[in-house]
């Protein structure tokens, strides 16, 4: 097995995890998740959207919570940004980094983001265009990579075009997403190898959902292959809006378990991580969504 030494986790709780809550969380909270975020050591972390607050109501506050936090170096802070008016609103934060979502579904990119592929790409190249320029780093996010919500399957054909049509455009980093969480380790192995002939092993991540408790063996198979950088969320954060009562995003706390146990550094501190994760969820009144956090939260009131 041709394990990487040390992985990178990008911390999306912020923004992918807390978009979807129903109850709103003051941006004076977001702002002390990062701050516990950073502390536990991650060096990569997902702040906030940049999109109309009438589609996610919750990322309204998104430019006070990026002036809140307290920037630490080496740490680098991104943002969603759909559109060009998305990325002009971003720029005023000073992001060091902006991510873009494609669809490697047709039917999802349509009732999404109300586009076919090609047109979201059209969409997003001024995007791209206009952060390069300004020296910001772009990041890809391919939703859907392992199957979609509407059209099922998705070949891995699906994905090597979506990965060259963001090429393409400018996009430095892709993220194999697996939005539902149907995705299982041979689907991860062939979306990323089909991936990997655009982008190189270093510009390549992924992105796994547990809702059908496939995360981890998700993780582990891209892990053989390779790939050293995953999108995680804190405590599990981010339900999953295409499947009922579905769990999210895969928790970091249960990654960086994974990780520490197979010998691989992250830099995290999993106490510190746990312990932001308890944070959040009390806020929001539930337990984290991460075994690992249980099991050692547990353990502390032993």
């Amino acid at each position: 097995m041709n394990l990487p030494p040390r992985v990178k986790l990008v911390e999306v709780g912020p923004r992918d995890g807390l978009q979807n809550e129903k109850q709103a969380v003051p941006a004076s909270v977001k702002i002390e998740l990062v701050q516990r975020l950073q502390d536990a050591g991650l060096k990569e972390i997902e702040v906030t959207s940049f999109v109309s607050p009438k589609w996610v109501p919750q990322m309204a506050d998104n430019a006070e919570v990026m002036a809140g936090i307290q920037r630490l170096s080496g740490v680098r802070y991104s943002v969603l940004t759909p559109n060009l008016q998305g990325f002009e609103a971003a720029l005023k934060a000073k992001p060091d980094e902006i991510v873009v979502f494609g669809a490697a579904s047709e039917a999802f990119s349509q009732k999404n983001i109300n586009c076919s592929i090609a047109q979201s790409m059209e969409r997003f190249a001024p995007v791209v265009q206009a952060a390069r320029a300004a020296g910001i780093y772009v990041r890809g996010a391919m939703s859907c990579a392992l199957g979609c919500p509407y059209e099922g399957e998705i070949a891995p054909e699906r994905v090597g075009y979506l990965a060259g049509l963001m090429k393409g455009i400018g996009v430095q980093h892709i993220g194999v997403a697996d939005t539902i969480g149907v995705g299982s380790p041979l689907k991860v192995r062939r979306a990323v190898e089909a991936t990997l002939r655009y982008f190189d092993i270093n510009d390549v991540s992924g992105h796994f959902h547990d809702t059908y408790g496939q995360a981890l063996a998700n993780t582990l198979a891209a892990l053989e292959l390779g790939v050293w950088q995953f999108d995680t969320s804190v405590a599990g954060l981010g339900g999953c809006p295409y499947a009922k009562g579905a769990t999210g995003n895969v928790a970091s706390e249960d990654v960086v378990y994974l990780l520490h146990g197979m010998g691989i550094e992250t830099g995290i501190d999993l106490d510190r991580l746990v312990d932001a994760g308890k944070f959040i969820s009390d806020f929001l009144q539930r337990k984290p969504n991460s075994r690992a956090a249980t099991a050692l939260l547990n353990k502390r009131e032993g």
